[in-house]
């Protein structure tokens, strides 16, 4: 809101859309117009999408972005700042889940300080109740869900209320069915600016925040890909605490340079052999250690 005891008005809010130069900040009761000062540009830091920033109002020109709050967490590509929850959606059947891709985005979600949340959509077709029961094991929330099924889409939308929600998933999943279910509202308000921007289905588009169920949500094109550099995965010394349920045997492997892949005396090996842990968790885990062991400290940026 505007604070008027200041000798510059000045208001805070929420960069939800960039275009063309300008950024659009919601300040609660209204979007406003905003540039970004040049200290951004000499200090080589753009305000992107979902930013916490303080505007100053102006009375004639255009209102300035003059600082920008400690993001909690930063998307690079494509830019996003402060998501809360990613919203991951697994179809039970076409495609059939693939438990490495769904490990992978729980393992960004996990590096970013984001909650990932795990739908399984099309569950009136298969049962998904096994693979969520891994997922709930490692420490996940997880939901089953189908078009239509309007419990299970108020239970959703209770769990999302109130945060910045970004969601993924392989095309022919359900996300947008989804996301329709979910916020019927969004589908006229997200053509209507999709035809005032002139997107065409091949071109580029930047991130948007969409104002619902007392939060937002990110209309985030290109989030599919998974990319292992992309989500800061490519620290192999990081990865394993990814995997929460490793957590609780990391310290209790013969040696303190384990891996945890297929060393001699490894407590999370044994957690697997048990049953304590999914077998499948760990070969995702093992897969992705292969694809960034590698990795030389020049080859990160």
């Amino acid at each position: 809101m505007i604070n008027s005891n200041s000798k510059t008005e000045e208001a805070k809010g929420t960069i939800v859309k960039l275009t063309g130069g300008f950024y659009y900040v919601d300040i609660g009761d209204e979007i406003l117009e905003c540039k970004a000062r040049g200290v951004f540009r000499n200090r080589e830091e753009s305000p992107v999408v979902g930013d916490k920033v303080t505007v100053s109002l102006k009375t004639d020109g255009y209102h300035s972005i003059e600082s920008i709050n400690e993001r909690q967490n930063y998307l690079v590509r494509p830019s996003l700042a402060n998501i809360d929850v990613l919203v991951i959606v697994v179809a039970a059947v076409e495609p059939l889940p693939n438990t490495v891709i769904i490990d992978k985005l729980t393992a960004a979600a996990v590096s970013l300080g984001v909650l990932p949340y795990i739908v399984f959509s099309k569950t009136d077709l298969e049962c998904c109740d096994a693979l969520a029961e891994t997922y709930r094991k490692a420490g996940f929330t997880t939901f089953s869900y189908f078009d239509k099924d309007e419990a299970s889409v108020e239970v959703i939308r209770n769990a999302l209320k109130g945060k910045l929600v970004a969601f993924i998933g392989n095309s022919g999943v359900g996300k947008s069915t989804l996301i329709n279910n979910l916020y019927p509202e969004l589908e006229l308000a997200t053509g209507q600016i999709s035809r005032k921007l002139g997107r065409g289905r091949h071109t580029t588009r930047t991130v948007e925040l969409f104002k619902v169920n007392g939060g937002y949500i990110a209309d985030t094109p290109g989030f599919s890909t998974i990319d292992l550099e992309r989500y800061q995965l490519w620290e192999k010394e990081k990865l394993m605490y990814c995997f929460p349920e490793f957590e609780d045997y990391l310290f209790e492997c013969q040696f303190t340079s384990c891996m945890h892949v297929c060393e001699k005396g490894c407590a999370v090996i044994d957690a697997v052999n048990r049953g304590d842990i999914p077998k499948s968790r760990h070969e995702s885990y093992v897969q992705m250690y292969n694809e960034v062991k590698d990795i030389k400290p020049w080859q990160k940026n």
